[in-house]
């Protein structure tokens, strides 16, 4: 479960970096840190199912 957790708070950073970066018409920074967000994303629903399996 701490690794679920730790992957889910990268994320929301990744997320929130891409969410920033666009406001700010970044887009080559918005477009990487939303890439990285769905990366951790499907590691951290990874590491969640391990946990409940």
């Amino acid at each position: 479960m701490p690794l679920a957790v730790l992957f889910s708070a990268i994320t929301l950073g990744f997320a929130a970096i891409a969410l920033w970066s666009a406001e700010a018409s970044r887009w080559p920074i918005a477009a990487a840190a939303a890439a990285l967000a769905a990366w951790m994303a499907t590691l951290a629903w990874a590491a969640l199912r391990k946990t409940r399996s």
